[in-house]
């Protein structure tokens, strides 16, 4: 199979690193594509066992001709957000399959176009869910189908950011509602996907409340950094400010950002507390699903911790699932736990409480993304998925609907009806709302 990314930041190289080194065989990496030349090179540079001249390079003002020239059968978005819309169409229109970084797209208009485009084509799109992989998360999917706590009620969920992780969707393009969605969309687009997956259900109404509270000018004066400059690099009171970001003294940041960015000009690390900002640092969503499933969703990006904690809510008992990933955050020190990071409670009715043993993997994402890269990449060397975990275009778009939906609600102050908005955009996914 041959393979061109477009979109050469920090995310692609794990999908440039499973098909020309991981999953090489039968695979082959024909081409790049990006804004920028210096992260262009980067990337071509970094691909071992190259073959004659190497990965072709191409400006993403070429990616018509990128396609029309090497021919590839699949194209990997790994662009930012907002633009995933235009080479998923694109590249469908041409023939090629699609794979594409989640969330599939970030708002209605963009998505009418892409369900059309493979609709009208027949080629397929995946997108890549690594939750669903991580085995601790599968360990939940297979008590859930097996029926252990009964039918499930209702659930309580909550992801924590710390204020490094979180604080860095705050100094680059994913601040601007615009370009991600908010981070109801960008990020919850996996924990909502999750929800999805594990009820095996999709929204029917959402509500919501949204703002931001910490990532404010206001803030940046309660913490003494009064004076600060627009972006970290240079910044006045950088030397105070416990949000810094060095790009100097990180190489792999520096040779994508810093050394790069007089090519397009894109600045990463801008200041956290700018007055831009159009996205909210604390949400809480009500989703009520199709098969009589209500959930209670908290995002937090300012957490002295970071991590999740979820409850299922059963006919016939509970199954409570946390995940410390880091324990604090102090001066930017991130303290990851040595041990129990990882605990699911199983507490049914008339018996005492049950600590299970946890299913581990190894690698990226709690062991996640070599299996999901398997799937992906290596399709006849997996066993069958019975837990089905490949996720399609119908799967990208509901992921992404509750973020839509509870960013509408936010804006509007009303409960939104997903059926209503769908019929509004032209969309029909297939389903009947009642």
């Amino acid at each position: 199979m041959k393979y061109a990314i477009v979109g050469t930041g920090a995310r692609h190289s794990m999908f440039r690193t499973a098909v020309t080194e991981t999953h090489a065989q039968g695979n082959e990496l024909v081409a790049l594509c990006d804004v920028n030349s210096k992260r262009l090179a980067l990337s071509a540079g970094k691909v071992k066992n190259q073959k004659g001249n190497g990965v072709a390079t191409y400006h993403a003002a070429e990616f018509d001709r990128m396609i029309a020239e090497q021919r590839p059968d699949t194209v990997i978005v790994t662009t930012p957000d907002y633009l995933h819309d235009k080479y998923i169409v694109e590249a469908l229109r041409a023939g090629c399959n699609v794979m594409t970084e989640k969330p599939m797209t970030i708002n209605v208009e963009k998505l009418k176009a892409i369900l059309d485009a493979q609709r009208e084509t027949g080629k397929s799109v995946a997108v890549t869910f690594n939750y669903r992989y991580t085995p601790a998360r599968t360990q939940l999917k297979d008590i859930l189908m097996a029926g252990t706590i009964g039918e499930i009620t209702a659930i309580d969920f909550r992801w924590y950011l710390d204020r490094v992780h979180g604080a860095d969707y705050f100094r680059r393009w994913h601040r601007y509602k615009d370009k991600s969605g908010g981070l109801l969309v960008h990020k919850s687009t996996h924990h909502f996907d999750l929800l999805n997956w594990w009820t095996a259900s999709f929204p029917v109404h959402v509500a919501a409340n949204g703002k931001r509270d910490f990532y404010t000018p206001e803030m940046a004066i309660k913490l003494g950094l009064a004076g600060h400059g627009e972006r970290c690099h240079e910044c006045p009171v950088a030397d105070r400010c416990d949000f810094r970001m060095d790009l100097e003294e990180n190489d792999k940041l520096r040779e994508l950002y810093l050394d790069a960015e007089d090519e397009d000009g894109y600045i990463r690390d801008k200041c956290v507390f700018a007055p831009d900002i159009t996205i909210e640092d604390t949400m809480q969503v009500q989703v009520a699903y199709a098969n009589g499933i209500s959930c209670n969703y908290t995002l937090c990006a300012y957490s002295p911790w970071e991590g999740l904690e979820i409850k299922f809510h059963g006919t016939k008992g509970e199954l409570t699932h946390r995940h410390v990933e880091v324990h604090g955050v102090f001066g930017g020190d991130r303290q990851r736990p040595v041990e129990d990071g990882i605990t699911t409670e199983l507490h049914l009715a008339g018996k005492a409480p049950e600590k299970l043993e946890v299913w581990e993997g190894s690698g990226d994402h709690g062991g996640a993304d070599p299996i999901m890269l398997g799937y992906l990449f290596d399709p006849q060397g997996v066993e069958p998925d019975r837990y089905n975990r490949s996720s399609d275009q119908v799967a990208g778009a509901w992921s992404i609907l509750t973020g839509i939906a509870a960013n509408q609600a936010i804006a509007t102050g009303e409960r939104i009806h997903v059926g209503e908005m769908l019929k509004t955009a032209g969309i029909d996914l297939g389903v009947d709302f009642g």
